[in-house]
C-alpha cells in the first residue's frame, strides 16, 4: 500500500507526463524550417543517445543481451520501431501542417481502436456497454468524413499505430525507457544515413540555420524521454485506474491548442464528431471503472476465495482502463 505522499508524487508525476504529451504541439513548430522527416530523424538519433546516456548512468544494460539471444522478441521490437515511425512522423507532420485538432482525435479514438483490435485479433468478447461504445466511435468516424469531406485518415493512421504499437509492445515486455532504447536503435541507422544524405544535398537545417536551432534539433531527444521517465515514476505509484484517466488530459490539451493557440476550424459537423467520441470514451472508462469496482468487493468478501481467474479479471479491467499499453512502456507517445 502505498503512503499518501508517494501517492501525491505520483500523480505529480502523472500530470507532468501526459502534461508534456499535451503541450508537445508547441515544440514541433519551432523546428522549422526543418521538415517533417528531418525532425523525425534528429527525434529517432537523439532519443537513442539520450537513453543510451541514462541507461550507462544507471548501469540497466543486462535486458539487452537477453533481448539480442531471442530473435523473436528482437523481430517484434523491430515491428515496434517501424510503427512507432510511423506514428511519429505523422504526427509531427499533422502539427506542423495544421493539423492539431484531428492529431488529438487519434488519441482520443485510441482506446476504441485497441478494443476493436481485441476483438478482431484476439478474438476478445466485449460486455454490452463496450459495443456501445465501439458503436458510438465509428458513428463518430462516419459524422467526422462528412465534416472533413474524406475519412480522418491522420486521426484513424495515429490510431491504428498506437494500437498496433500497444499490442507489440506487450508481447515483447520491455520496460519504457529499455523499449525506446532497442527500438531507436534500430531506426538510428536508418535515421542518421537519411539526415548524411541530406547533408550531401545541401538541404540539412541542423548544419545551416544555426547553433539555437540545432541545440532545439537535439533536445528532441529530451522531449522524447523525459515523460517516459515521469510516466514510469507515475506507474509505480499510482493505481493503473487513475493513469487510465489521466491519459485522457494529453489528447485535451492537445484539442485546445489546436482551437484556441492554432486557431483551427470547428464546424458544427466537426462539434458533433467529437461529441460522439467522448460519449463513447464516457461509456467505456464507465463500464471499465464499475467491472474493476465490483471485482474488487467479490475479492474482498470474506467467504469468497481469491481464484486467480477473478484476480486476473481485476488486473485485465484495470489493464483497459489505463490505455493500450502497459504501464511501464508508453514510449509511443507523440
Amino acid at each position: 500500500m502505498k503512503s499518501r505522499g508517494e501517492r501525491h508524487i505520483g500523480l505529480l508525476n502523472g500530470f507532468a507526463a501526459y502534461g508534456m504529451w499535451g503541450l508537445v504541439p508547441l515544440f514541433w513548430p519551432l523546428l522549422k524550417p526543418a521538415g517533417a522527416a528531418e525532425i523525425l530523424a534528429h527525434r529517432m538519433v537523439w532519443s537513442l543517445v539520450f537513453v543510451a546516456v541514462a541507461l550507462i548512468v544507471v548501469r540497466r544494460w543486462a535486458w539487452a543481451g537477453e533481448l539480442l539471444r531471442q530473435p523473436r522478441r528482437l523481430a517484434l521490437v523491430a515491428v515496434a520501431a517501424t510503427v512507432i515511425t510511423v506514428n511519429w512522423g505523422v504526427y509531427i507532420w499533422s502539427v506542423n501542417s495544421g493539423h492539431v485538432v484531428e492529431a488529438s482525435l487519434g488519441y482520443f479514438i485510441n482506446p476504441l481502436v485497441t478494443i476493436a483490435m481485441g476483438v478482431l485479433l484476439l478474438k476478445e468478447r466485449l460486455r454490452p456497454v463496450q459495443w456501445t461504445a465501439v458503436g458510438v466511435g465509428a458513428a463518430a468516424v462516419l459524422v467526422l468524413t462528412v465534416g472533413y469531406g474524406r475519412p480522418p485518415w491522420i486521426s484513424l493512421t495515429l490510431a491504428f499505430s498506437f494500437a498496433t504499437y500497444g499490442l507489440v509492445k506487450k508481447k515483447v515486455n520491455l520496460g519504457g525507457v529499455e523499449s525506446l532504447a532497442a527500438e531507436t536503435a534500430i531506426q538510428f541507422l536508418p535515421a542518421l544515413g537519411y539526415l548524411l544524405w541530406l547533408s550531401s544535398h545541401g538541404n540539412l537545417s541542423f548544419a545551416s540555420e544555426g547553433p539555437g536551432h540545432a541545440a532545439l534539433l537535439a533536445s528532441t531527444g529530451i522531449v522524447t524521454a523525459l515523460p517516459l521517465v515521469c510516466f514510469g515514476a507515475a506507474a509505480i505509484r499510482v493505481p493503473l485506474s487513475t493513469l487510465g484517466l489521466l491519459q485522457y488530459l494529453a489528447p485535451v490539451f492537445q484539442f485546445l491548442l489546436g482551437i484556441f493557440y492554432f486557431g483551427e476550424a470547428m464546424p458544427p459537423e466537426r462539434w458533433a464528431g467529437f461529441a460522439l467520441v467522448w460519449l463513447a470514451l464516457t461509456l467505456l472508462t464507465w463500464d471499465v471503472l464499475r467491472t474493476a469496482r465490483t471485482l474488487r468487493r467479490e475479492i474482498t468478501r470474506p467467504s469468497t476465495t481469491m481464484t486467480t481467474g477473478t484476480v486476473s479479471a481485476v488486473r485485465k479491467a484495470e489493464s483497459l482502463a489505463s490505455g493500450p499499453e502497459s504501464p511501464a512502456s508508453p514510449s509511443a507517445r507523440p
